[in-house]
């Protein structure tokens, strides 16, 4: 009976593993169809990923490369104008006359000149002096001092600018920080900073009412200004507007620059007072001297200024003095 069972048992087995491989060897090119598709599918979806990655690197190299080219057209424009301003003369008197923060023209400016040199000369010629002295009276109060004044004042301008500059990059950068946008804080600043920086500032806002872009305005802020401070500015603002990025950590670090560079020369000046001294108790000793005998010995010193010969050696001593103040200016005038 336990044989008959095992027979039965058997035989159940065999007839399962036949259906069994019968149902397989029907269903294999089904289950092999479905196994490749799989495969594909997966194969298909890895180079998708694989050529999204791909696609997500070329883009951010393709616009790091932009942006790069960006930069550099903007840095080649700007080391073109330089060069330009660099290569051109030295401003024209109305432009001069604008950075010295003047408000007249130049006709009014040629006509209190000549004024002066005559009224000047006039007044040597009253004293019986030669006409040569009374000429020479023309020459530098009616061209030389005049010209020099207009230097002193847009220097002095330009100082004063070059102080107060940094207080109003400072303004930007908390600006910005805060939200705001670009032209509210150039505004902020054209209405609240010190002289000279506002009324160069209320020039840019003026500007962009005409039209121009905050870049192109800032531009003529460097030309009315010729520092490279506002050169530096006028980078930022041009790179930012191009190629985009942090403003506010760009304006800082110009900021802590041009703090920099202001401490920098406070120390220059400090370290070259003593030569700058020199020169000037050198200079003015002649003078010092010469009036000194003057009031001890009136007499001594008259023929320098009655004889021809002894006006031709005050003039020629006085050319030479310019010669070598001039010099030595220059060698204690420390550029960075």
């Amino acid at each position: 009976m336990f044989g008959l069972e095992l027979e039965i048992i058997g035989l159940i087995v065999f007839v399962a593993l036949s259906i069994g491989g019968v149902g397989y060897a029907l269903m294999y090119n089904k289950i092999e169809s479905e196994n490749k598709t799989n495969r594909r599918f997966k194969s298909i979806k890895s180079t998708t990923r694989t050529k999204a990655a791909v696609s997500k690197n070329i883009q951010q190299k393709s616009d790091a490369r932009e942006r790069r080219k960006n930069i550099e057209d903007t840095l080649k424009s700007v080391e073109k104008q330089k060069n330009r301003d660099k290569s051109a003369t030295k401003p024209s008197l109305e432009v001069r006359i604008s950075q010295a923060g003047l408000n007249i023209t130049v006709r009014k400016f040629y006509i209190y000149s000549i004024a002066l040199g005559t009224f000047v000369a006039l007044g040597i010629l009253v004293s019986g002096t030669t006409p040569i002295a009374a000429i020479a009276g023309f020459i530098v109060f009616g061209f030389g001092i005049p010209q020099w004044v207009i230097n002193f004042l847009r220097g002095r301008r330009i100082n004063k600018f070059l102080l107060e500059f940094p207080n109003a990059v400072d303004i930007i950068v908390r600006g910005v920080k805060s939200g705001l946008p670009l032209n509210d804080c150039l505004r902020i600043i054209a209405r609240e900073a010190q002289e000279p920086v506002r009324s160069e500032f209320i020039k840019v806002v003026e500007a962009q009412q005409l039209g121009l872009s905050i870049p192109e305005a800032v531009q003529r802020l460097a030309v009315n200004i010729p520092l490279s401070e506002t050169s530096f500015f006028s980078i930022v603002i041009s790179i930012q507007s191009q190629a985009g990025g942090n403003l506010a950590e760009a304006l800082g670090n110009l900021s802590k620059v041009l703090r920099d560079r202001k401490s920098m020369k406070s120390k220059i000046q400090a370290m070259s007072m003593e030569a700058k001294a020199s020169g000037v108790i050198i200079g003015a000793l002649p003078i010092i001297v010469g009036g000194l005998v003057y009031l001890t010995s009136p007499g001594y010193l008259m023929p320098l200024f009655t004889e021809e010969t002894g006006q031709i050696t005050m003039a020629v001593s006085a050319l030479w003095m310019g010669v070598g103040i001039f010099i030595m200016k220059q060698m204690i005038n420390f550029d960075f």
